[in-house]
């Protein structure tokens, strides 16, 4: 299948941070959304939301045929910048392999990569019993792939410390809430992938960009 591009690839200027900013700095970061929101969430083909680029590899159906995302994992992987494409579309050849539904570039262009109905292998099974960054009671072998959508952000090579770039989070911010709406998921239920999972110990995988959706404390329904 041929790629198509969001038709607003503009992003909002904005003076922005890395994604370690604080409260006082995501009044910066969160870009309005458009009055018509609910219904670009919930609308089947190739829905483009102003201010987010999407690529689909795969268009969408109807959200009520993807009733079984309850939880979104946040990951971060070691791609060198521009990698982002090419593991999309090796995901969308084969969905069920190792990799997630949804890719974002360092420039803050989103692959989705697979059919939402389809269940990529990511995770490892929700296997964090310690309860370092959350009680994972709730969590343990619980948060899996087969209810939870997987977004990985590309780029941090060759330092796994360094952070989301400006475009990947002012991305984020707006494709985060696309998502809940989509799929009715509470800002709870967004998870960074070390919150579940042991993983890498030089750093923590995904937990900035996490933190960041969780103070925008979105619910689903609410009027933009």
């Amino acid at each position: 299948m041929g790629l198509t591009r969001s038709g607003a690839m503009g992003l909002a200027a904005l003076a922005v941070r890395p994604a370690n900013a604080g409260e006082s700095d995501l009044a910066n970061l969160d870009a309005p959304l458009p009055a018509d929101f609910h219904a670009l969430a919930r609308d089947a083909g190739e829905p483009q939301l102003p201010g987010l680029a999407i690529v689909y590899l795969h268009p969408l159906g109807k959200p009520a045929d993807a009733d079984r995302w309850r939880n979104i994992i946040v990951h971060q992987t070691e791609g060198a910048a521009g990698a982002a494409k090419s593991m999309a579309l090796a995901q969308a050849k084969d969905p069920e392999k190792r990799g997630v539904m949804i890719w974002v570039e360092t420039d803050g262009m989103v692959y989705w990569s697979t059919a939402e109905t389809a269940i990529p292998t990511h995770g490892d099974g929700a296997n964090r019993n310690d309860s370092k960054y959350i009680d994972n009671a709730k969590t343990y072998h619980a948060v899996v792939k087969t209810n939870s959508i997987g977004v990985e952000f590309n780029g941090n090579y060759p330092d796994v410390t360094k952070p989301a770039t400006p475009e990947q989070v002012r991305a984020w911010l707006l494709l985060v809430r696309f998502l809940q709406e989509r799929y009715r998921i509470a800002a709870e239920n967004i998870y960074a992938h070390n919150w579940i999972d042991y993983k890498d110990a030089r750093y923590c995988e995904g937990c900035e960009l996490e933190s960041l959706a969780r103070k925008l404390a979105y619910e689903p329904g609410r009027a933009p």
